[in-house]
């Protein structure tokens, strides 16, 4: 079961420090590609990382390169992390420490809007930013990500 809305609900509500970053963010931009993830860019401390801990408890999250290892973070863990890849009972989430393209978390912000999604308040990798993170990434989903935001920034230019 995919419920990318009620991972970002969580998120937000839990006040985790990040900006949305994958094909969620493209879709919150207008692209019309299915996601089967949510991919955030968050900051990396201990506090933070809590957080996502606590925005995920009650729905069975585990390292997804090894489900037999459920999300129980320590202090230590959090000191050594760069990325953290779940598995929920609600779905995918990547929580990365830098975007390719980009850089890591404090400079992500930089380029982060705010938007009201149907979820509630978070940020968002602008759309010019967005397409710099695709193209870097360079697979063919993000490619095709590219061609579809560029569309969206072509129609923005015109109005």
């Amino acid at each position: 079961m995919q419920n990318l809305s009620e991972l970002m609900r969580r998120l937000i509500a839990s006040q985790v420090d990040f900006v949305l970053v994958g094909g969620f963010a493209a879709a919150s931009h207008g692209a019309l590609l299915v996601t089967r993830d949510v991919a955030i860019c968050c900051r990396f401390s201990e506090p933070n990382l809590m957080k996502i801990q606590q925005a995920f408890s009650g729905v069975n999250p585990v390292h997804r390169a090894r489900p037999d290892l459920p999300l129980n973070l320590t202090p230590e863990e959090c000191r050594s992390l760069k990325n953290l890849y779940l598995k929920t009972d609600l779905g995918v989430v990547d929580c990365l420490g830098e975007v390719l393209g980009v850089g890591d978390y404090d400079e992500v912000s930089q380029h982060a809007i705010e938007l009201n999604l149907p979820v509630g308040r978070c940020q968002v990798l602008d759309l010019e930013t967005l397409i710099k993170a695709k193209e870097a990434m360079g697979r063919d989903h993000d490619l095709v990500t590219v061609r579809h935001l560029r569309e969206i920034e072509n129609l923005r230019s015109k109005n």
